[in-house]
């Protein structure tokens, strides 16, 4: 009996508390509030792809004015970069605009906090180190799009200099994200002339003269053919390695990006050529680097 009256009071008290809500009004403060998040995220949207279509028209344009030029590569790294800064502010407004909307006091606690302290909050120091170190890196020219480079331990093309990070496809076709402030060594082998060097590995008994010969022969017939082969190749001779074994040595500049490609042909020029006049070679008698000359 007691249970069923407190029961009883209970829902008369559920009842009131229900009677007291303006039903229509809560459906209409839902509805504006759905109805403005939905506009926030269209024009989120809209202006999106009207930014990203202007910058990329305005661009495009001076890419195809200054095509083949040193200042295309420049052109394309503030291409990335002004595509990243407009990402990062149409996410920060709307995100604050959704944020009004639900009824989050951002401004307020903004001014409470202080800006400074609301940034510590969130974490956000590194991401101020992204940008000074993003800002120093384009400032100086360290690295543009479409250069090779060695960041770290990562070797490969650069696709986007952004604010907080830097894109590097790697050799094998990885996408790696450096954030900027861990680049603190850039290797840029887009710049100057590159050195492929070529070591052929030989025996204690082989017949170097005859060796550097076929090497020579080699170079005369195939240099021709190459057009980014700068200058006459260097044959340095027998050289000793720190593990022990002994190479013969030929250094060829060419210009940079080309020079795997020249030290990968002729390792196989040679090893024809040596392997036809019946020389043999160790089982691993080859080593190909690259370097910047």
């Amino acid at each position: 009996m007691i249970n069923t009256l407190k029961f009883t009071v209970l829902a008369i008290n559920w009842q009131k508390y229900l009677n007291m809500v303006d039903w229509d009004q809560l459906a209409m403060t839902i509805l504006e509030k759905v109805g403005l998040l939905i506009l926030f995220s269209l024009l989120f949207l809209l202006f999106r792809r009207i930014g990203k279509g202007l910058i990329n028209h305005f661009f495009k344009r001076y890419r195809r004015k200054y095509q083949n030029t040193v200042a295309e590569k420049r052109i394309k790294t503030f291409h990335t970069l002004t595509l990243n800064i407009l990402n990062y502010c149409l996410w920060f407004f709307w995100i604050y605009s959704i944020l009004s909307t639900v009824g989050v006091p951002v401004g307020t606690l903004i001014a409470s906090a202080g800006i400074f302290s609301l940034a510590i909050g969130l974490g956000a120091q590194g991401f101020v180190t992204d940008i000074v170190s993003g800002f120093f890196i384009l400032l100086e020219k360290e690295i543009e799009v479409g250069e090779y480079v060695q960041i770290g331990t990562i070797r490969g093309t650069v696709t986007a200099v952004g604010l907080r990070t830097t894109q590097v496809v790697g050799d094998d076709g990885t996408l790696n994200f450096i954030p900027n402030r861990t680049i603190t060594t850039i290797a840029n082998m887009s710049r100057n002339n590159m050195t492929a060097m070529i070591q052929v590995g030989i025996f204690p008994q082989t017949p170097v003269d005859k060796v550097t010969q076929i090497i020579r022969q080699v170079n005369e017939e195939q240099i021709p053919h190459y057009p980014d082969i700068i200058g006459d190749p260097k044959i340095l001779g027998t050289i000793s390695l720190p593990n022990g074994k002994l190479v013969v040595q030929v250094n060829i500049t060419t210009k940079n990006g080309s020079q795997y490609e020249v030290a990968h042909n002729f390792l196989a020029f040679y090893l024809a050529a040596i392997n036809e006049a019946g020389i043999q070679l160790p089982a691993s008698p080859t080593m190909v680097n690259g370097q910047a000359n």
